[in-house]
């Protein structure tokens, strides 16, 4: 059985190099020609369901994707984005001018920081590894749709690794991507 991790089409602050978190940001012209490239890679492989989180891009991606496949999307509130707090919407070089310390910390153990009024590395963990516990008990093949640092978190989870979330230097790298994860019994 399989089971993908998707990353949605790029924003303006992908390209602009700033933080996300869980702010609603549209899609780039360039972010819906990735996300249709993704649903013809997807064309022909088996995929029962898809879950999204409820922030934008990840939504929009999601909701694209089932409709050009025809298959369900269910929209997990669990699988939102992590919160980043007051470093939403900054760059990470606005970050390094206030916080450098923390910044150097949030790239090197990503999993260990909280952002000033955003949620820590532990409240994400254990709410994603919540949703992914339910999702896979009931689910055949799926996708789930994340933003970054969240994807990585389900990419981790779903492998049976330790939790880990992506640190903001790989978030750039990381977009309008479509990774399959095998499971154990079908991984040869």
């Amino acid at each position: 059985m399989a089971r993908y991790v998707i990353r949605p089409g790029e924003t303006d602050f992908d390209v602009q190099d700033r933080i996300q978190g869980d702010l609603n940001l549209p899609m780039t012209d360039r972010g819906r020609t990735q996300v249709a490239e993704i649903v013809e890679a997807l064309r022909g492989r088996q995929l029962d369901t898809i879950y999204a989180s409820p922030n934008e891009p990840a939504l929009s991606t999601a909701e694209q994707i089932a409709k050009a496949l025809d298959i369900p999307l269910k929209v997990l509130d669990r699988l939102s984005n992590v919160n980043l707090g007051l470093w939403q919407g900054l760059s990470r070089s606005e970050i390094r001018s206030k916080q450098p310390r923390l910044l150097r910390q949030w790239e090197e153990a990503p999993e260990s920081v909280c952002a000033p009024q955003g949620e820590s590395g532990d409240e994400a963990i254990e709410r994603v590894q919540r949703a992914l516990r339910k999702l896979v008990r009931r689910t055949g093949s799926f996708a789930v749709v994340a933003s970054e640092p969240l994807a990585t978190l389900v990419t981790s989870v779903l492998k049976g690794e330790a939790p880990r979330l992506c640190g903001p230097g790989k978030m750039a790298t990381q977009r309008s991507r479509l990774e399959c994860l095998e499971s154990s019994e079908t991984a040869t």
